[in-house]
């Protein structure tokens, strides 16, 4: 089958370093105009190099591109599927070139995020509309994006397989359900960020699709359990100004919290992310694993999608629903409605933070995010022109 919508897939994904002379340059590139500290720069950087200075998540991507691409050829799908990165090579501006120069002309764009704010979705529609402008492309190549997709079956489904193995293994270490929480964890990010996700007449859409893909994967695990395990939503890898206030709680404080009311193990769930990245390895693997260690309580953490079979399944189904080939249009497997193919207006506007000497938001109003909204609507990247 060919699409007469689509003749590509553009798999957007953050970048990371492959070498330890890139890690700087590539935090550089993370953190531009945000006024990270280069001492803090510094910081982070030691959890690269301590990993050997490269980040997983290229080769994770291509795994991910490869097994996308399978599976679509499987269902009889020829289309390719191309990768590009936010913030390292390959960047998406390079990516759009090569298409074009190779005949493409209207791309499907899937981030590597599953959730709905400013960072997690709008900011990789403006990164679509400025490789297009950087590349000299408007009007000549089109990217629509893949909706949100934190409400998929494939999703959960891979988190959930996850859950129901720890939990047995906790149970083969000799816990009872009750001595063992479940311990969701997805990236913080500014409160002002996080009040601002979802259309203009929704109330923090991000916290909001966590805690019900939470409720679900807590379903699907405990059918398997023969009970639904305990569990809170927690936060991790904090960046930015120490005034500017971030969701919380921390997992680190979630755990010594649980250790203080009598829990005795932990299974630590990376709800928020689609591969196991270096914030996934060292926030979790070391940080959360050495206060879990220092309290004495059991751990485990669930690996993340990657290229889990109903993971990348799940992908394609909602690729194929774009392409016009899916026999139905998926429905979500949470309590919340799936999301429109288009971002309404104004969906995840982003904001201008002004600190106080106390640390609190003193009134943020909508800041400028530097990509015109006609230029957007130009790219095609999306219906509805965003505010």
């Amino acid at each position: 089958m060919s699409s007469d919508r689509y003749d590509g897939v553009l798999l957007a994904g953050f970048g990371g370093p492959e070498g330890p002379d890139d890690v700087l340059p590539f935090l550089r590139n993370v953190t531009r105009g945000r006024g990270v500290p280069e001492q803090r720069l510094h910081e982070v950087a030691e959890h690269y190099l301590a990993l050997g200075g490269v980040s997983p998540i290229n080769e994770q991507n291509r795994a991910l591109r490869a097994a996308l691409e399978a599976e679509l050829r499987r269902r009889g799908v020829d289309i390719p599927v191309l990768w590009g990165n936010r913030n390292w090579s390959p960047y998406l501006s390079d990516t759009v070139r090569t298409a074009h120069r190779a005949g493409l002309r209207s791309l499907l764009g899937v981030a590597t995020s599953a959730y709905s704010s400013y960072s997690s979705c709008r900011q990789y529609r403006e990164d679509f509309a400025a490789a297009l402008l950087d590349a000299d492309l408007l009007g000549r190549l089109r990217i629509d994006k893949l909706r949100p997709y934190c409400d998929h079956p494939g999703f959960l489904g891979a988190f959930a397989d996850g859950v129901a193995v720890a939990g047995r293994d906790a149970a083969a270490s000799g816990l009872s359900g009750d001595e063992v929480t479940v311990v969701f964890t997805t990236h913080s990010i500014p409160l002002t960020m996080a009040d601002a996700s979802g259309a203009p007449d929704e109330d923090r859409l991000y916290v909001e699709q966590h805690l019900a893909a939470c409720r679900e994967v807590v379903r699907l695990a405990g059918s398997r359990l023969g009970g639904e395990p305990r569990w809170q939503l927690a936060y991790q890898s904090r960046s930015g100004p120490a005034q500017i206030p971030w969701l919380e709680p921390d997992v680190n404080d979630v755990i010594d919290a649980l250790a203080d009311s009598g829990t005795r193990g932990v299974i630590v769930v990376p709800i928020g992310f689609v591969s196991d990245h270096v914030e996934v390895i060292w926030d979790l693997d070391t940080e959360a694993a050495r206060t879990a260690a220092g309290r004495g309580l059991w751990f485990r953490r669930v690996a993340t999608p990657g290229v889990h079979p109903g993971f990348v399944a799940g992908l394609v189904e909602l690729i194929m629903e774009r392409l016009g080939g899916a026999s139905e249009r998926a429905t979500s497997a949470t309590a919340l409605p799936i999301r429109p193919d288009a971002c309404p207006v104004g969906c995840c506007r982003p904001r201008t933070i002004r600190p106080t000497t106390a640390g609190a938001d003193s009134g943020a109003d909508w800041r400028d995010t530097g990509v015109d909204p006609a230029m957007l609507a130009a790219s095609g990247i999306t219906a509805a022109v965003p505010a």
